[in-house]
């Protein structure tokens, strides 16, 4: 058994056959866990979760890359309010588009230069910080995304939550961090996500050096598709990820599928 910890079946890639691509997953012994970046998003996801009994679970938030929409919190909390909801996420931050001027971020704003981005990457912040706290208050765990923001986002949590004593628990999602991070992070009780990334970054180093009990595995489906597939990525492929760790640790890939199987378990609480 497999448990993908980061799907996107929510999105309108999979419009036209997303019953197909489930079937195909759960039949394949597959749980998933879909996750929202905006308010729709994340109603999809609670939608498709709650037309099967088990193996298919959502997860509610706001993208940093989105955080200019408006974020309304008694919304996304009435939609956590639903027991197939097992996280909020994606949240985070996200500074990959901080030095160009080709990406357009919510809205048409099209940050020219890093100092122009400076008000963006506070809004995020500040969105940041409100789910984080949402987090709290449903004692959910959290999918952080980061993406080029590693120290400001252990900054946050360290300066906002840690000294408060805060249980706050959960995933950095696609994990593509330093080894000093993934410390920081390990050492604050996170679990750390592996998907497609590892056939395109070396991170094998880390890897090796990460305990077992705190992998977790995932596709970001329909995105980072493994080398071994063309096209469009989902859930079934979740076995490639868990195939190259095991290579990577020099394991078993039933090793390595039980062990992220309860990994996934534990955190996001999916029993029954």
């Amino acid at each position: 058994m497999l448990i993908d910890t980061h799907a996107h079946l929510n999105f309108s890639a999979y419009k036209n056959d997303v019953d197909e691509v489930i079937k195909r997953t759960l039949d394949n012994n597959i749980w998933m866990i879909n996750v929202g970046s905006q308010y729709s998003t994340s109603k999809r996801a609670v939608e498709l979760a709650g037309k099967y009994e088990k193996g298919v679970w959502a997860a509610v938030g706001l993208h940093p890359i989105h955080s200019q929409d408006e974020f309304v919190r008694e919304k996304y909390k009435e939609l956590a309010r639903s027991k197939k909801v097992v996280a909020i996420g994606e949240i985070g931050l996200d500074y990959k588009f901080a030095e160009t001027s080709s990406h357009l971020t919510p809205h048409s704003v099209s940050p020219s230069s890093a100092k122009e981005y400076v008000p963006f990457k506070k809004r995020q912040r500040e969105v940041f910080l409100q789910q984080l706290k949402l987090a709290e208050e449903l004692d959910l765990p959290v999918i952080f995304h980061c993406r080029m923001a590693h120290a400001d986002l252990l900054e946050v949590i360290n300066s906002k939550f840690k000294i408060q004593n805060s249980k706050l628990n959960g995933v950095v999602h696609c994990f593509t961090g330093t080894w000093e991070q993934a410390i920081e992070y390990l050492d604050m009780g996170f679990y750390l996500g592996f998907n497609g990334i590892i056939f395109k970054l070396n991170l094998d180093e880390i890897i090796k050096k990460i305990p077992l009990d705190k992998i977790l595995i995932e596709t970001d489906c329909p995105y980072l598709t493994p080398p071994q597939i063309e096209g469009r990525n989902e859930p079934l492929y979740v076995k490639y990820v868990a195939e190259k760790i095991a290579q990577i640790k020099k394991l078993s890939y039933d090793k390595i599928s039980a062990i992220t199987t309860e990994n996934a378990i534990k955190l996001f609480k999916l029993y029954g």
